[in-house]
């Protein structure tokens, strides 16, 4: 089963700029998706972005048009390019992998936008 480091996260203020990634331990070709997921203290663990094998995505309502997934298969790491963040998008991220069947986590990594 592969295994996910996510890194990247930090303290922003707001308007400004984060890139997150995603490691995998085995090769993420084989994925049938993967994903980027955020959940803030006291809420519902929330989808941002998925890219296909195809390179195909697809965005939250949320995030479209300030976050950008983008994998790269050679490294086997997926990025998330966020931009414009708010106030509301602290959280914590999370990277999954979906194989076809089930789906494999990483352990996240903190996102604070503050002013």
């Amino acid at each position: 089963q592969v295994q996910l480091a996510e890194s990247g996260g930090g303290l922003v203020q707001p308007g400004g700029s984060l890139r997150l990634s995603c490691a995998a331990s085995g090769s993420i070709a084989d994925m049938f998706e993967m994903g980027w997921f955020r959940q803030a203290p006291g809420k519902q663990r929330e989808r941002l972005a998925t890219i296909g094998s195809r390179g195909n995505t697809d965005y939250a309502d949320s995030v479209k048009d300030r976050f950008t997934i983008s994998r790269d298969d050679a490294k086997n790491t997926v990025y998330l390019q966020m931009n414009s963040l708010k106030l509301e998008d602290t959280a914590t991220y999370y990277c999954a992998a979906f194989p076809g069947r089930g789906v494999t986590w990483g352990r996240g990594t903190r996102v604070t936008v503050s002013s």
